[in-house]
């Protein structure tokens, strides 16, 4: 995955979390916020390596 798709990946996790929340899908949203969060930290600390 280079780093376009992952961007892409993590900003679609993150507008998802956002609109989750919006709608009151509180468990929802904060398990999409914390799955971007974890991977954009996966991403970054692999690209150290």
């Amino acid at each position: 995955m280079n780093d376009f798709q992952r961007d892409v990946l993590i900003g679609v996790m993150f507008i998802a979390g956002i609109f989750g929340f919006i709608s009151g899908e509180f468990i929802v949203s904060t398990v999409v916020f914390a799955s971007a969060a974890i991977y954009s930290n996966i991403a970054i600390n692999r690209q150290r390596v």
